[in-house]
């Protein structure tokens, strides 16, 4: 088995600092780097983009809703043209980081409340993914697993790779539980571990009520800017290893044959 670690990074602003990108870096694979709408900025990307860099981490664009004050977690009033033209924005702006530094980008993964969108409403799904075949049909596109947006992805050709959360709780439908509710993220690294395992184990998840929902992933993600972020990434990580099973990022090493990453990722299906 094989999966690959994602965390959302670069999410501090001017003189504001949210999270630990240094100490995350080194325990994932896949970076999804904000691109100045819900946080970061210039110096804050390229700084981030070497990071990665660095550690030998795949980068990703997480563009967002322009939306600093609520972090990108606020529903915009946008059309999809506007937000459609938004992400190609963003997605431009962390390529030109990347190309700077002898890189490409590897991935795009919506932020926060555009990402919560796109999960249920195809018109918003179908304007991120337009505006990623737009700039690169050769981007892996990221999203809940049988959502809107893997619907869109299908449609534009793209490749798409089904996301799980070790530090979310999860609705019966599949869809993430409101941050407002209770029990929402998971704090605590043992149980985010141990949830991160039975996912790529069993391909399914619980709810907090106890109901089991699939949940076919190829990718993990891990919030960077949780107070706890670092301890969840790393017993995540020995978790996972510990019992056998790869951390790779997406599409590294793989063929349509290997086992562990579906071939979703790898080969996008005849549209629907």
């Amino acid at each position: 088995m094989r999966i690959d670690l994602n965390c959302d990074l670069g999410e501090s602003f001017g003189a504001y600092t949210l999270g630990n990108d240094a100490a995350m870096m080194p325990l994932v694979t896949s970076a999804n780097i904000a691109c100045g709408f819900h946080a970061g900025d210039p110096q804050v990307m390229a700084r981030t983009v070497r990071l990665a860099l660095q550690h030998h981490v795949a980068i990703g664009a997480h563009p967002a809703f322009p939306d600093l004050v609520g972090f990108g977690r606020r529903a915009l009033d946008a059309t999809p043209e506007e937000i459609e033209n938004d992400v190609l924005y963003q997605i431009g702006a962390l390529a030109a980081f990347a190309r700077a530094e002898g890189a490409r980008l590897a991935h795009v993964k919506p932020h926060g409340a555009l990402y919560n969108l796109a999960a249920t409403r195809l018109p918003i799904a179908d304007a991120i993914a337009r505006a990623v075949a737009r700039f690169d049909a050769n981007l892996i596109l990221v999203g809940q697993p049988n959502s809107m947006l893997e619907r869109a992805a299908r449609g534009h050709n793209l490749r798409f790779a089904r996301e799980g959360f070790a530090d979310r709780a999860y609705n019966r439908d599949g869809t993430l539980r409101s941050r407002r509710e209770p029990n929402a993220v998971i704090s605590d690294p043992a149980r985010a571990a141990a949830q991160a395992l039975h996912i790529v184990r069993t391909q399914t998840v619980t709810t907090p009520e106890g109901e089991t929902i699939a949940m076919p992933v190829d990718t993990l993600c891990i919030h960077g800017d949780s107070p706890h972020a670092v301890e969840i990434a790393r017993a995540v990580r020995e978790m996972l290893e510990r019992n056998g099973v790869r951390v790779m990022s997406l599409g590294e090493g793989r063929t349509t044959n290997d086992e562990g990453l579906s071939s979703s990722v790898l080969r996008p299906s005849s549209p629907q």
